[in-house]
């Protein structure tokens, strides 16, 4: 029943002529990206305004929904008070049972879930759609789960021949049970610097840098606490560059653009979402068949998670800048 990409003259074919089309657009969610969701949110809704109806939905951390009143100006105020008292951002129990979905999911034409993170961007809300049998926009359960899920990903990508930096997964428990262990395998296998990150999380949420065995002690520590599932990737020098992709069987690719960072070492969160933190550069200053190289990749990585709707696909990239400012 998705919607795999939302149709402004008509999903499905069928004409809208005369009623705007009622999209419910549900944000907020109870994993650490919840701030992140309600921006990406407002600047979604901003641009469906006057073209479609809109009917915002948000979650709290808890998992309760809200629908009545202004959702997102609610959510914004609970987050700002517990930023501000120091509040855990995530708070990673599941929602009680009289909190679940008391909204009507089929008053709407189409569901756009906005939720980054786990318990959304990870397939969750897409499989209680489909099992409700509402459209909604973006990737299925499958490619949600697989592109949430780095570990998976990697090996998917591996499958396709794609090129990847080398890595190395473990779990939560495996870093318990043997630390020392695993520090030495890093050391051999992948050498510093290295990047630890939760294999379930987005937005370089708990990713840390190690330049050396105490801060990559710290790290894996740091992403244990958020997630089961750990990985850990070896440091390259690059340039980030990034693509967005568009549609479903038939996608278009855009034009590269290049990430420019500001603040801090390297992509975090901050240099990501504070003001001034990065800068976008597009067309990224790369050579013609670096641009084509990179679109064909990107589509094939789109296509071998089964991705549909919208995606964007960040990349490593070695090309000097020669003439970049």
């Amino acid at each position: 029943m998705r919607a795999r990409a939302l149709c402004y003259d008509g999903c499905g074919g069928e004409e809208r002529s005369s009623a705007l089309a009622r999209v419910m657009v549900v944000f907020g969610g109870r994993s650490g990206e919840h701030e992140v969701s309600l921006a990406s949110a407002r600047a979604i809704m901003d641009a469906l305004g006057g073209r479609h109806e809109v009917v915002p939905v948000g979650i709290t951390r808890e998992g309760v929904w809200i629908s009545s009143g202004d959702p997102i100006r609610e959510l914004e105020s609970r987050s700002s008070a517990m930023i501000g008292a120091g509040g855990a951002s995530d708070t990673g129990l599941p929602a009680e049972t009289g909190q679940k979905i008391p909204v009507a999911l089929d008053s709407a034409d189409v569901v756009f879930p906005v939720l980054h993170g786990p318990y959304g961007e990870d397939g969750t809300i897409q499989g209680m759609l489909e099992l409700a049998g509402v459209p909604y926009v973006g990737s299925g359960v499958l490619a949600s789960a697989v592109g949430m899920d780095k570990l998976t990903m990697k090996k998917i990508f591996a499958y396709h021949g794609l090129p990847q930096v080398e890595w190395l997964g473990l779990t939560r428990k495996d870093w318990e049970e043997d630390g020392d262990g695993w520090i030495r395998h890093v050391e051999t296998s992948l050498g510093f610097p290295c990047f630890v990150k939760p294999a379930n999380l987005g937005s370089s949420v708990g990713i840390g840098k190690a330049t050396d065995a105490v801060e990559l002690r710290s790290a894996l520590d740091a992403a244990a606490r958020l997630d089961r599932r750990l990985i850990v990737e070896a440091g390259v020098d690059a340039r980030e560059i990034e693509v967005s992709v568009l549609g479903n069987e038939k996608a278009e690719v855009s034009v590269p653009g290049e990430i420019l960072i500001k603040k801090n070492e390297f992509y975090d969160y901050e240099a990501k979402y504070a003001e001034g933190g990065m800068e976008l550069v597009v067309p990224a200053k790369i050579p013609d068949e670096t641009a084509d190289e990179l679109r064909r990749t990107a589509r094939t990585a789109y296509e071998a998670i089964d991705a549909a709707g919208m995606a964007r696909v960040d990349f490593f990239s070695n090309e000097p800048r020669k003439g970049c400012s």
